[in-house]
């Protein structure tokens, strides 16, 4: 039976946030679809003090920007694109098309078709999210997609040099500083000034999230994402001052972050609550991550590994780091999770920023029925049918005919006898199921 060393002292939002968040959000985008361009304008100057020329940057803006990062700056960027899109690249060579003769006759396929335009969102509040730039942009562009729009707000007052590099050599077809649901809602309505797109990815705060739960339907989304969770499962092996980094390392994303250990061993949890207290008075963003810590945080102590994969299923995790003597059990046994960090030798991190795999990920348990952002997700798999003979129309229009009468569809059933009667030579009456 668990046990639990800490808590959360805090399970959820209050329901009049969330009411604030929805109301402030539709507001938005009600004042988007009706006033375009000049709505955009007016929220980017309200809440990003922000109000350029033109929101899209111009070539000569984009070259300025990226001139200001050092060689060893756009080396780094440059690196962490290539590992993605490698990744990205290797995926997309798994979704094949596909085309087989189910019947004499039949033949049925499918292919795999790029999304004609998406809206990458990057952002850029408390932390310039230079990483969702390449999660976004380089995966949607291997994937084949023709036209990516990028949109980022300005950061402390500019647009981020290393964001708009990112972008630019991620493949961005369009870059915008412009950001919130003001962007978010000109990307799926789209204004004078900006093209509608077909999908918007990426992560945001809980106005961006709420702006795309809106929206979905209008548009399509990747996924709808809140704050980071984290759960580090350990046991007896296992470093406590590393299971604190990791906690924290996560928590300092927000003030609403889970973060959660899971451990079979109590002395590892004991000494591990000692680290975090340690680390947090030498973290420069503690104050954030003590907050998400102390209001979100839990440390869970089970009696073995089958208690700690049932339990870890149920919390259904967006990271999961596993530092234990077998960490493939959790992989050959656990369902529910955004991605696995098998072994110290990895880490959260890695995912986030450079490794190659995409950190757009479930959250809020939605790990329990999809996945996170990768090619496929930018894919459209759309099917196709073909009757090469004449004896395999009427076979499968017998077939057709009464079924569609079954349900009452007599429209239905003319579709079918009427190759029947063309292809087969049987005298089948209008409306009436073949026999």
């Amino acid at each position: 039976m668990a046990i639990r060393l800490k808590s959360a002292s805090t399970k959820k939002l209050s329901t009049s946030s969330g009411r604030s968040v929805r109301d402030t959000v539709e507001e938005i985008i009600d004042e988007v679809a009706t006033r375009g361009d000049h709505a955009v304008r007016l929220y980017s100057e309200k809440f990003d003090s922000w109000s350029p020329d033109a929101f899209r940057l111009g070539d000569g803006e984009i070259n300025r920007l990226i001139a200001q990062l050092s060689e060893d700056e756009l080396r780094d960027i440059q690196f962490a694109q290539e590992q993605v899109r490698n990744f990205a690249g290797a995926q997309r060579a798994c979704v094949t098309d596909l085309e087989i003769e189910t019947r004499p006759g039949v033949v049925l396929g499918h292919r795999n078709v790029p999304i004609g335009s998406v809206g990458c969102y990057v952002p850029s509040g408390r932390y310039p999210m230079i990483a969702s730039a390449h999660m976004s942009v380089v995966t949607a562009k291997v994937a084949g997609v023709p036209r990516v729009a990028a949109f980022t707000p300005p950061f402390q007052g500019q647009p981020h040099p290393a964001i708009v590099a990112a972008l630019h050599f991620g493949g961005a077809d369009e870059i915008y500083i412009l950001g919130g649901v003001q962007a978010v809602a000109a990307m799926a309505l789209g204004t004078d000034s900006i093209e509608a797109v077909d999908m918007i990815v990426g992560p945001g705060n809980a106005y961006v999230a709420e702006a795309k739960r809106q929206l979905f339907g209008r548009v399509g989304i990747d996924l709808f994402a809140g704050p980071t969770e984290t759960l580090v499962i350990a046991d007896e092996i296992a470093d406590p001052e590393i299971c604190a980094t990791d906690l924290l390392g996560q928590a300092e994303h927000g003030p609403t972050s889970p973060a959660v250990l899971l451990t079979t061993s109590q002395r590892l949890a004991e000494r591990t609550l000692v680290e975090v207290e340690r680390l947090l008075t030498i973290l420069p963003t503690a104050e954030v991550a003590q907050r998400s810590w102390e209001d979100f945080g839990e440390v869970i102590v089970c009696d073995d590994l089958d208690e700690a994969v049932q339990i870890a299923n149920q919390l259904a995790f967006e990271h999961v780091q596993v530092m234990t003597a077998d960490p493939d059990y959790f992989l050959q046994n656990m369902t529910n999770y955004g991605a696995l960090f098998l072994g110290e030798r990895t880490n959260v991190a890695y995912g986030d920023k450079v490794i190659g795999t995409n950190h757009t990920l479930p959250t809020s348990r939605a790990a329990r029925y999809t996945g996170g952002l990768w090619v496929g997700k930018f894919l459209k798999t759309v099917t196709y049918q073909r009757v090469t003979t004449d004896e395999a129309s009427s076979e499968i229009g017998e077939y057709c005919s009464r079924l569609c009468m079954m349900e009452g569809f007599v429209g239905h059933a003319e579709q079918a006898n009427i190759r029947v009667r063309r292809f087969g030579g049987k005298n089948v009456a209008y409306g009436a199921a073949c026999d």
